[in-house]
């Protein structure tokens, strides 16, 4: 039997269906901001309330702190999936045993979200501060970014937290603004630190004594501020050369307020 065209017509029956695309679950990248709740993003709270999975990670045996952020939105342990880490502060992270257990971690991790973003659930990977700004999130990314739809959604900073509630304008005019991690070497510290207009020293920790020289060397020990736990409860803000001890916590930062042109 002929179409209307004059060609023979097919039989539905043997024209071969077009494969379905298969559906997967999207990975989530959850900006939690610096710490008060009150500072998540639209977005960031409707993506916390639909995803099957809220993923954090954490130290052994404890809450992430992006988790109890989120506690003001969601109170589902069900949905919930901790990531601990296999080491945190007892290895210097250039040991090669710490990066191997890291990267084993990251990759194993990936292949139990890769499962479960297969079958069509959503992961939420919940951030401190910003997913793409010194994120754990962004190794998760790196592996499943080509297999997997991929929303980040940007998050308030924990220096951006840090500064405002610090009262401290970061940046005025051309200031050029360095965020640099305490863990350089101090001679890359003083370099870094002399060249700049302002600065956000980060990761602190037991590296504050090393900081607090390199900022005397560079000349700008007056103009440092020290901020603990910016945002959260137990904030604390002083000047670096009033604070009386070395101790600094995870969270915990440096700010050096630039001095620039003002109208």
């Amino acid at each position: 039997m002929d179409g209307p065209s004059g060609f023979p017509s097919a039989d539905p029956a043997e024209i071969p269906s077009a494969p379905r695309p298969a559906v997967t679950g999207t990975l989530y990248g959850v900006g939690m901001g610096p710490g008060d709740p009150d500072y998540l993003t639209v977005r960031a709270v409707r993506v916390l309330e639909r995803a099957h999975h809220l993923v954090h990670f954490c130290k052994a045996g404890r809450r992430g702190n992006a988790r109890t952020i989120a506690d003001a939105v969601v109170r589902d342990a069900a949905r919930e999936w901790p990531l601990p880490y296999p080491y945190t502060t007892e290895l210097h992270p250039e040991d090669p045993t710490y990066v191997a257990a890291l990267a084993g971690f990251y990759d194993e991790a990936a292949k139990d979200l890769a499962a479960v973003l297969e079958a069509g659930r959503d992961v939420a990977i919940l951030s401190e501060g910003d997913p793409f700004f010194y994120g754990s999130f962004m190794h998760l990314w790196r592996r499943l970014k080509d297999r997997f739809p991929v929303e980040v959604v940007p998050g308030v900073t924990g220096m951006s937290g840090c500064w405002t509630r610090a009262g401290t304008p970061i940046t005025w005019g051309d200031d050029v603004l360095t965020v640099l991690p305490a863990t350089l070497p101090h001679a890359t510290l003083v370099a870094r630190l002399s060249s700049t207009d302002a600065a956000v020293v980060m990761k602190l920790g037991r590296h504050l004594p090393k900081v607090r020289a390199a900022l005397t060397e560079a000349g700008l020990i007056d103009r440092a501020v020290y901020v603990e736990r910016g945002t959260m409860a137990g904030e604390s803000v002083t000047p670096l050369s009033q604070k009386p001890d070395d101790r600094a916590p995870y969270f915990s930062m440096v700010l050096v307020p630039g001095e620039g042109r003002r109208p």
